[in-house]
C-alpha cells in the first residue's frame, strides 16, 4: 500500500488539474459569448405582377445577400428612373435602371462598392416568380446576424431563365448584371426574427426582352418576436419598411 501511495496521490493530482483546465475552458468560452447578442434575419422574395401574366415559369436563382450598414455604398446611386415609368414599368417598378433604359454596371466604372457584407449561401436557391404572386412569398435565407441597423439588402442573383406562355425562351436581363438592390432601412435586433420580403418583377421592353426589376413600393419589413414573450410569438411591428 506505501508503495503505491506516491502513484496515486500523482494521479488524482493530474486529475484534478484535467477537470479544472476542463473547468477554466468552459468558462473561457462562455465568457466569450457574453456580450456578443444576435437577432435572425430572415429573406424571402415575392413578385409584383407587372408583365409576369407573359410567363409559364420565370426561375431566379439567388446565390447569396450584401447588407448594407450605416455608411455602406450600393453601387446602385445614379441607377434609378426619373419619372418611375420607364419601358411601361409603373408607379412601382423603378430602382435599378438609368432614364434612358440603358443598362449601367456602376461596379466596372467605380470599382466595388465599399462597406457592404456579403452572405453567401450555403446551396443556391431558386424561386419561380410566377408561383409568387398575390402575396405569396418564398423565403430563401435564415441567418443569426450581429444586432444593428442596415441601409439596404442586396440579392446576388446569378442566373435568370424564363420560358414564356407560348413555350418560347425568353431573355431576361438585371440592371448592368447588378445585384437588385432593395433600398429599405431595417434593424435586426435581439430576441427578434427581422423578415425582409424583397419585390421585384419582370418588365416588358420595347424590344421584345424583359429587364427584372426592384419593386421599392412592395418591400416588407416584418419584426417578429423570438423571446417566448406575450402573444404566440410571432407579433410584427408592420410593413412596408416598419419601424419602431
Amino acid at each position: 500500500m506505501t508503495d503505491r501511495t506516491p502513484d496515486r496521490v500523482a494521479l488524482d493530482r493530474r486529475t484534478y488539474l484535467q477537470a479544472a483546465g476542463a473547468a477554466a475552458l468552459g468558462v473561457s468560452g462562455l465568457a466569450g459569448c457574453v456580450g456578443r447578442a444576435t437577432g435572425t434575419l430572415a429573406t424571402a422574395v415575392t413578385d409584383q405582377p407587372a408583365d409576369i401574366g407573359d410567363f409559364e415559369s420565370l426561375v431566379v436563382t439567388v446565390e447569396g445577400i450584401w447588407l448594407g450598414p450605416e455608411g455602406a455604398e450600393s453601387g446602385a446611386e445614379g441607377n434609378e428612373t426619373d419619372d418611375g415609368d420607364a419601358d411601361g414599368a409603373g408607379d412601382g417598378a423603378d430602382g435599378n435602371e438609368t432614364d434612358d433604359g440603358s443598362d449601367v454596371d456602376d461596379e466596372e466604372d467605380g470599382g466595388e462598392p465599399s462597406g457592404r457584407e456579403y452572405h453567401e449561401f450555403d446551396e443556391p436557391q431558386e424561386a419561380d416568380l410566377v408561383r409568387l404572386q398575390n402575396g405569396e412569398t418564398q423565403l430563401i435565407d435564415e441567418r443569426e446576424l450581429s444586432l444593428g441597423t442596415y441601409r439596404f439588402l442586396q440579392l446576388d442573383v446569378s442566373n435568370v431563365e424564363g420560358t414564356l406562355e407560348d413555350g418560347d425562351e425568353a431573355q431576361v436581363d438585371r440592371p448592368g448584371n447588378a445585384p437588385l438592390t432593395f433600398n429599405a432601412e431595417f434593424e435586426v435586433r435581439e430576441n427578434t426574427r427581422t423578415v425582409f420580403t424583397a419585390d421585384f418583377a419582370p418588365v416588358r421592353r420595347g424590344n421584345g426582352r424583359y429587364l427584372l426589376r426592384p419593386v421599392p413600393s412592395g418591400i416588407e419589413v416584418d419584426y417578429e418576436e423570438t423571446d417566448g414573450g406575450s402573444g404566440d410569438g410571432n407579433e410584427t411591428d408592420g410593413t412596408d419598411e416598419s419601424d419602431e
